[in-house]
């Protein structure tokens, strides 16, 4: 048997508490403490959960390896024991995910691992492992409270990102909180033939792109083959600043196929109309109105706060993940 290679995969980890609603098992775990909790997800291993936030941009990201095997990865990554861990992989059999490697770590976080296994994205809805894997360098985000997107026509997968702090690094928003908008759009003009440094996302969207090119190869094979992948930029630039973000992407190998230069508009004017499957932004403020499942990503000056007790809470505890 050959050693698998997870070099050429876009590889994804995903905490059980973004792909399923553990909210049911957190209650027991911080009104009964450890043991009732372990006893609680024995006696129900065989009772699937239900989905989560993440779920459905998993299981579309996974839908992928019909265009060509192995082009995506995921692994689950749990705080959970190796036995309470049952349960989440009998729930991913029953929803028929075809995830088949996990790592579960009995009160501890799986993050430290993800360079070991060539990841290009951890998702949880843990605040503070989220922040541990950004501030190692790794590309990672907090799925936020709010419903899944209920979406189950089509095969297609649309991702959004926001573009300084999370394709970018902050270093232009820096310029607008400390100097105003005038001066930042004077910065950014200047400036714009200057790439800006590649930021958080900047990995996993490279290796999405990558997933797009093989779309073009089977497009180029069929012409009747329909492309799933969509890659949308929703940011508050505009005009003169959208040049230097269009150019940053383009010294860097990387491509979206659709953007909107808001200047300031509430960004869930156009989210709730492209629906995507998963958006990342590295402000919560403009998750406000939004639909469409929600991803924080903790990155940036703004963003040097120790995680708060609310956005913990769901995802905290010794177990749950």
């Amino acid at each position: 048997m050959s050693t698998p290679d997870l070099n050429e995969s876009l590889v994804v980890g995903v905490a059980s508490s973004a792909l399923f609603d553990l909210s049911e098992s957190d209650r027991v775990f911080r009104e009964q403490g450890v043991v009732k909790y372990e006893e609680f997800q024995a006696e129900n291993q065989h009772h699937p959960l239900e989905p989560g936030i993440a779920f459905p941009f998993i299981q579309r990201l996974l839908g992928l390896n019909a265009l060509q095997e192995n082009l995506v990865e995921v692994i689950v990554m749990s705080r959970n024991s190796p036995a309470s861990g049952l349960r989440v992989m009998d729930s991913i059999k029953h929803h028929d995910l075809p995830i088949s490697r996990a790592i579960f770590r009995r009160g501890l976080g799986a993050e430290d691992f993800m360079s070991a296994f060539n990841m290009s994205l951890f998702l949880s809805a843990n605040e503070a492992d989220v922040r541990h894997a950004i501030e190692a360098g790794q590309p990672a985000g907090q799925v936020m409270t709010s419903s899944p997107l209920l979406d189950h026509e089509g095969e297609s997968l649309r991702i959004a990102f926001d573009f300084d702090g999370v394709l970018a690094d902050d270093s232009a928003e820096q310029v607008y909180q400390s100097e105003g908008m005038e001066e930042y759009q004077r910065h950014e003009a200047s400036r714009a033939e200057i790439p800006l440094t590649p930021g958080p996302l900047y990995k996993f969207l490279q290796a999405v792109n990558k997933i797009q090119t093989a779309e073009d190869k089977a497009v180029e094979q069929d012409r009747d083959y329909k492309r799933r992948l969509r890659v949308s930029l929703v940011t508050a630039r505009n005009a003169p600043a959208h040049e230097r973000a269009i150019r940053s992407l383009m010294s860097w190998g990387l491509q979206v196929d659709d953007a909107f230069f808001l200047g300031g508009l509430p960004k869930s004017t156009v989210l709730n109309v492209l629906k995507p499957h998963i958006f990342f932004d590295d402000q919560q403020r403009h998750f406000e109105g939004v639909s469409a499942p929600a991803v924080y990503v903790p990155f940036g000056e703004l963003n040097k706060t120790a995680p708060s007790a609310a956005s913990t809470a769901a995802a905290d505890s010794e177990q749950e993940d």
